[in-house]
């Protein structure tokens, strides 16, 4: 595992995070912007030396300030991927690739740079220079680099938010490719739930330099006290579940999940895949009775669990569906149908409203 524990004074706020990620996969560390996430990756890269605390990767100490413990930058084996590529302007591809395996551990595990090259498609830009390479090919090349130092950690810090979106949804696959071909430990800065929802197995929520949630991505994203979560506009419930079929003739993909099935419209994938579904708690609509002669092909019997109230005109209440989902409504329509714990309701979710974009992988 890797033990995160930090403290240390900013401009704003005091930074104080103690959290644990996980030795495999990707650790999401969510937030606004200005949240202090940022600032935690560069204290565990040693770019920003903490006032007190204690870092650890594996049996490892890179930092400990009771035992005066606080390794170079070059001695960490952390790779560090930034929001901008910052590859050298004056070597090529292929020598801003090589530059990482420098740094690299004699007794690191062993990532060759064919496997590198191959696994980011990059074969075709090695010979050019990085001012004639696009946004996505910087960042790629720049993962590339980072990966070739054999890095223990990976420190990815919000690498797609200078990318438009058919550049990000062209590196996202590439980041579930190393998450899932190497083996490297990733921590992953975002404040984008899609980004997040699709990749991480593990997230981290940080408020105000401190953590206000730790868990599975699918258990956070249900939790009506998260505020970080709870107030964006694409706030919403992860469901995880299995694709089992296509209707060719509607264009409908649909998923199983412990309350029933979910039908997509326009989503295609392997049967037996592990998906997430992220429902967004703006599109969950509620009745009564159950509908009838309805187009919403959606439709799912729950139980009013809890309700999130705020000073505001909307509020947020929480259904077991089978599993936990979020539906947003005013205020006048909670008071006008009554609704409280305990109440059944029937959830309404249209297969066009679901987010495609962050469909990823669930262990």
């Amino acid at each position: 595992m890797i033990d995160v524990q930090l403290q240390r004074q900013l401009p704003d706020f005091t930074l104080d995070a103690a959290f644990t990620g996980s030795a495999d996969g990707i650790t999401a560390i969510f937030g606004r912007s200005g949240a202090g996430k940022s600032s935690i990756i560069n204290a565990i890269a040693g770019l920003l030396p903490p006032d007190h605390g204690r870092i650890r990767i594996g049996d490892r100490l890179i930092y400990d300030s009771n035992a005066k413990i606080n390794l170079p930058v070059h001695q960490r084996r952390v790779g560090y991927v930034f929001q901008e590529g910052r590859l050298f302007p004056h070597l090529n591809v292929q020598r801003n690739l090589l530059y990482g395996t420098n740094f690299g551990p004699a007794n690191g595990h062993i990532i060759e740079m064919d496997e590198v090259v191959r696994l980011l498609e990059i074969g075709h830009l090695l010979d050019r220079r990085p001012g004639t390479l696009s946004g996505g090919e910087k960042q790629r090349v720049a993962i590339g680099r980072a990966i070739l130092s054999r890095p223990e950690l990976l420190l990815m810090d919000e690498p797609l938010s200078s990318l438009d979106g058919s550049l990000r949804a062209g590196i996202l696959p590439l980041i579930e490719r190393v998450r899932d071909e190497l083996g490297i430990p990733i921590f992953y800065v975002s404040h984008t739930l899609e980004e997040v929802i699709r990749l991480a197995d593990h997230m981290v929520v940080i408020e105000n330099g401190a953590v206000a949630g730790e868990g599975s991505v699918a258990d956070l994203m249900s939790r009506l006290d998260v505020t970080p979560l709870s107030d964006l506009p694409d706030a919403g419930a992860v469901i995880d579940a299995v694709y089992q079929k296509y209707d060719s003739q509607f264009d409908l993909g649909e998923l199983e999940f412990a309350g029933g099935s979910i039908r997509i419209a326009g989503l295609q994938s392997a049967p037996g895949a592990a998906l997430r579904a992220h429902i967004r708690a703006r599109d969950v609509s509620l009745m009564l009775d159950r509908p009838i002669d309805t187009s919403v092909l959606n439709v799912f019997a729950g139980t009013i669990t809890d309700i999130r109230d705020t000073d505001g005109p909307q509020l947020d209440l929480l259904l077991d569906v089978g599993a936990p989902l979020i539906a947003r409504i005013t205020r006048k329509s909670v008071h006008e149908l009554a609704l409280a714990p305990g109440k059944q309701v029937y959830a309404l979710v249209k297969a066009v409203a679901i987010d495609r974009r962050s469909l990823g992988g669930s262990e």
